[in-house]
Formats: C-alpha cells, structure tokens, sequence
C-alpha cells in the first residue's frame, strides 16, 4: 500500500515538474531564449520513464513490502530542496537546457554555493527512491545510467552557460 501510495505521488510530482518546464519553456521563448541539447532531451525523458516503470516492474518481481521509512524522508527533504531551487531560478528553470541571449547564470540563493544543486537532487533520488523499498537492480542501473546521461547533460550545460 505504502508503494502503490508513493508511486502515485511520484508520479504526480513529475507531471507537476513538467507543467512547470513547460510554463517556463513559454515565458523563456517569449523572451527570446533558444533552446540547447535538444539531441539528448528525448534519452533523458525516456531514461526517467523507464525508472518508474523498472521501480513498479522490480516492487512487483521482488514481492516485498519492506520499506526504509529513513530514506522516504530524507526523499522529501530532498523534495524541499528542489522546491528552493525551482523558486530561486524562477522561470528560468526547466527540464530543457534554454539561454536568453546575453543572460547571466543565476548566482542567488543555493547557486552561490553549487553550480548544479538540481542534478545533486537527482542523483540521490534515483538512489534513494529505489532503495527505500530494496530494490537494488533498479537503484543500480539507473544510477548507472543517469551518471552517463548527466555528464553528457551538465558538459552541454556548462558550454551554454559560459556562452
């Protein structure tokens, strides 16, 4: 129940993440922002389906129904964090990399601190989701798999943020 319960929030989360994007994707294109790393999007967006479907088909297979409720709230801690950082970029945040020519990066708030705080957040929920319900094949590959994504992503980043 616990992880049918949280299934469903996580999935609400992330279509609630991407209602905001794609608010911020119009205001941003409206200020004349372009649009970079348009080649790798489509991997990222599948990698992060798969996930939730690896969690649900891995919870399924391993037939427990043991959970961390320590790293549950360390997930919504994590959850917090994003909050800050959503508000400290305003509209410039985005699951899309996008520039409006002549901008500088954000340097307020968290990202006085870190240059990257959302990819951090990422890291440790793609870790952390799956192992508070021991799922170690799921936490496993796709901590594999969003390291190979991101370096791909934060040099992409980096580039049009030094533009």
């Amino acid at each position: 129940m616990i992880f049918t319960l949280f299934m469903c929030f996580l999935v609400l989360q992330r279509l609630f993440e991407l209602y905001i994007a794609k608010r911020n994707a119009k205001w941003l294109v409206a200020n004349g922002a372009v649009e970079y790393g348009r080649e790798h999007y489509p991997y990222i967006v599948a990698m992060h389906t798969l996930f939730i479907l690896s969690l649900i088909a891995e919870y399924i297979w391993h037939n427990s129904s043991e959970v961390n409720y320590y790293l549950l709230i360390l997930f919504f801690i994590l959850i917090g964090i994003k909050i800050i950082i959503i508000s400290t970029l305003g509209y410039y945040w985005n699951t899309r990399i996008y520039k409006i020519p002549g901008s500088r990066p954000v340097a307020s708030g968290i990202y006085k601190y870190v240059k990257h705080p959302n990819y951090i957040v990422v890291i440790c929920e793609i870790a952390i989701i799956p192992l508070a319900f021991h799922l170690y094949f799921t936490a496993l590959i796709f901590s594999i798999l969003n390291a190979i994504m991101l370096s791909i992503r934060i040099r992409k980043e980096n580039e049009v943020l030094a533009m």
